[in-house]
């Protein structure tokens, strides 16, 4: 029966029963028939939602390193126990209690990685992992480890596909962490054991700058466990990084391998690298606070609940703002529980409010994160790492986009943490900044785009690339669904050799953009008066020029249906190869903000990417102009073998049906082809038949169904608007005997 009509509230209601530190309330639940909202000032309206007939379990969540049933190569997993099923049958509307029907069950079922850490989940049906968990719960069904395991989230550290192991380096720095927590109460033989360490190797010299309150210097006499760990997460060199990791673990009794790499972790500044200030100027408790957050964000991370939630969230904001302490708190945060927690170093603050577009809260000290904000933050990311389509799908995946990425219009590379710390967290030398971390350069080519599921032959994706370098200016025109705007953005990459989106515009031209929009033109200001601004396409210009030596793309996405003489105005012109010197410059409509107008021309290092579909009748033809300045190449629908074997692996198509899809797609695309009115520009292409994200499996006749339904009968539509028999009957023949 379908959950939804199964469940008068349209959801399941999974609830935990212990709160704050309490023993577990299930066996008085289950003897008195309810179950008890802990709080009296949480989850209210939440209860009150719950409607008699909903189904409801009592989970209990924690993780595990060991005793599963799958290879979890040394990561700790998120395990939910179902610990007893029952149906609501009354609620008492007070946010507070309900009563329920509980059927016990003779001992607890595990359910592995999709799991919540708060005291109430409302999890409605429809999606495959929720439909799963249902199913498990409350009709005993095996879970699909597999899928799960394989899915984006989890897939980099317990996929069954063997991939690059891009963060082998976690569970060193785990192990670091867990083998920490015992020196909490034993600090002095903490620092006596680093200190012998510091007598062998180099890099350590800087702990023995402490400034004592007698005003005496040496080597600090207490330390904590983020200053620990950042003694081989500072700006020096790789080697030696190893060195004092290595040594660390011998004293530590860590037997995980060392990393051979640290890509994408974030560093400390050399000048600064101390969660503390000198002994003579802090506070007493100011080394305990932080031990206190490092023990709380273990246990949250390990822990799954409100409590540990809770705990953790009082010790960060107890130790946040302190003097030398910052965004770095968020650093250590992430060095010892990295699939938990996210560093918000620049580059990554960076990302996460520019690329992602997830804001960062700023309701702490000094205009910097609380745990309120952190969390909030958290809270918007870790829903989304679950998406298959997402840019990144874990806390390590972000960190090392991040370590590369650039904002389109920053001149000077992230890393430099200007506003790491203020003057005062400082004592008596500059403000610190984060170490300078090289941008990783991420290396794409042709064979990337085949990778990445082009359906073209490599000699064809050559070509392309071969007229894209040599003509600068290209465009991909085609009927719909033939992958340009898809391919359009990896031709981009492949040219310029790496994947870097900083370096890559995107436009979309229409009827009403202008001149003004585009590339230079007056714009209101906050204080209701006009202001001269650049347009994306001078913006791209600047930054070209600035680099001479990188590679810069702009995308103009259905590049005719705007007025493109109009809107490139003078620089229609000088799009041309040989135009594209200073020598060729020519002053724009408008000056430069300053009032002065200096001749502008098109760097040899910018390329222009544009589509078009040749199926839209409402455009008129292209101009002349700009077919002269531009490479057009045609892209047809792609079916064939390649097709085939991509949406089988790729997308869990049925493979028994492919072939009739393709037959079906083809006959259509015949029919069109050979209509007098229409024509070839007007066949359907693959990605209509082309799953964004793997099926369910047995979906395969549904979701075929429902794309003619829903995406190709419309369009047959449009195609044979006079003639509306036509489209009803090539619908019918797609879906005949389906």
């Amino acid at each position: 029966m379908n959950a939804w009509i199964d469940s008068p509230s349209g959801a399941t209601w999974f609830v935990g029963a212990t709160f704050g530190g309490t023993d577990d309330q299930m066996p008085r639940f289950i003897a008195e028939g309810i179950w008890e909202n802990g709080y009296e000032d949480k989850y209210l309206e939440l209860v009150r939602s719950m409607k008699p007939g909903d189904r409801i379990a009592i989970k209990a969540a924690y993780t595990r390193k060991h005793d599963l049933p799958f290879d979890n190569r040394g990561h700790p997993v998120s395990v939910m126990a179902i610990k007893a099923t029952g149906t609501i049958t009354e609620n008492l509307n007070d946010g507070r209690r309900i009563k329920v029907d509980w059927a016990t069950t003779d001992s607890p079922r595990e359910w592995y990685f999709y799991t919540h850490r708060g005291t109430i989940w409302r999890v409605l049906p429809g999606e495959w992992n929720t439909d799963g968990l249902i199913a498990f719960a409350f009709d005993e069904k095996p879970q699909d480890i597999e899928r799960f395991r394989n899915a984006p989230y989890w897939r980099e550290r317990f996929g069954t596909v063997e991939l690059k192991q891009r963060f082998a380096w976690t569970a060193f720095y785990e192990a670091m962490a867990d083998k920490l927590l015992a020196y909490r109460a034993d600090r002095t033989a903490l620092v006596k054991g680093i200190r012998e360490i510091s007598m062998r190797v180099n890099g350590l010299g800087h702990l023995a700058e402490d400034r004592y309150s007698d005003g005496t210097t040496g080597f600090v006499r207490d330390i904590c466990p983020f200053t620990t760990m950042g003694l081989f997460n500072r700006g020096i060199t790789d080697s030696n990084r190893k060195i004092i990791a290595t040594e660390l673990a011998k004293f530590l009794s860590v037997t995980v391998p060392v990393p051979e790499t640290f890509e994408g972790i974030p560093l400390l500044n050399n000048l600064k690298s101390w969660y503390f200030p000198f002994e003579m100027n802090r506070s007493p408790d100011h080394i305990d606070s932080l031990w206190n957050v490092f023990t709380a964000g273990i246990a949250y991370a390990d822990a799954d609940d409100d409590f540990a939630r809770e705990e953790f969230a009082a010790a960060f904001d107890n130790a946040n703002g302190r003097r030398s302490v910052a965004w770095n708190l968020t650093f250590g945060l992430y060095w010892v529980r990295p699939w938990a927690f996210l560093s918000l170093d620049q580059g990554s603050r960076a990302y996460v409010s520019e690329k992602l577009n997830v804001p960062i809260g700023r309701h702490g000290p000094k205009k910097r994160c609380n745990a309120a904000d952190y969390l909030a933050a958290m809270g918007v990311l870790e829903p989304r790492f679950q998406e298959a389509s997402y840019p990144v799908h874990s806390y390590p995946e972000l960190s090392l986009e991040a370590w590369g990425y650039k904002e389109p219009s920053d001149e000077e590379p992230l890393g430099t943490e200007a506003d790491a710390f203020d003057a005062d967290d400082s004592d008596d030398e500059p403000p610190p900044e984060d170490a300078l971390v090289p941008v990783q350069i991420v290396p794409y080519s042709a064979d990337d785009i085949l990778k990445d599921g082009c359906f073209l032959e490599r000699s064809e994706v050559d070509r392309l690339l071969e007229r894209l370098r040599t003509k600068k200016n290209l465009i991909l025109q085609g009927p719909p669904g033939t992958g340009k705007t898809w391919l359009a953005k990896r031709l981009a990459f492949a040219v310029m050799g790496e994947k870097d989106e900083s370096k890559v515009r995107a436009v979309q031209f229409h009827p009403n953009l202008s001149y003004e929009d585009f590339v230079r033109g007056w714009r209101p200001t906050g204080e209701g008066k006009l202001s001269l601004a650049d347009g994306v396409f001078m913006e791209a210009i600047k930054a070209a020029s600035r680099k001479p030596e990188s590679k810069f793309v702009m995308v103009i996405e259905e590049i005719n249906r705007g007025n493109p003489a109009q809107i490139f105005g003078e620089l229609l012109t000088l799009l041309e190869v040989g135009k594209r010197t200073p020598s060729e410059a020519l002053e724009l409509c408008y000056p430069d903000a300053d009032g002065k107008r200096r001749p502008v021309h098109i760097p040899e290092n910018l390329y222009v990417v544009g589509t078009m579909n040749i199926a839209d009748r409402s455009l008129a033809l292209v101009d002349l102009a700009l077919r002269r300045r531009f490479a057009f190449v045609d892209l047809e629908p792609n079916f064939g073998t390649k097709w085939r074997e991509w949406i089988v692996q790729q997308c869990g198509v049925d493979p028994a049906v492919v072939t009739d899809i393709e037959h079906r797609i083809e006959k259509l695309n015949e029919q069109i082809a050979t209509d007098s009115r229409l024509g070839k520009q007007f066949r359907i292409g693959h990605s209509y038949v082309t799953p964004s994200s793997k099926l369910e499996p047995g979906g395969t006749r549904s979701w075929f169904q429902l794309v003619v339904e829903t995406e190709i009968a419309p369009l047959l539509e449009e195609y044979w608007f006079d003639a509306p028999d036509e489209s009803q009957k090539a619908c019918a023949q797609l879906l005949q005997n389906w």
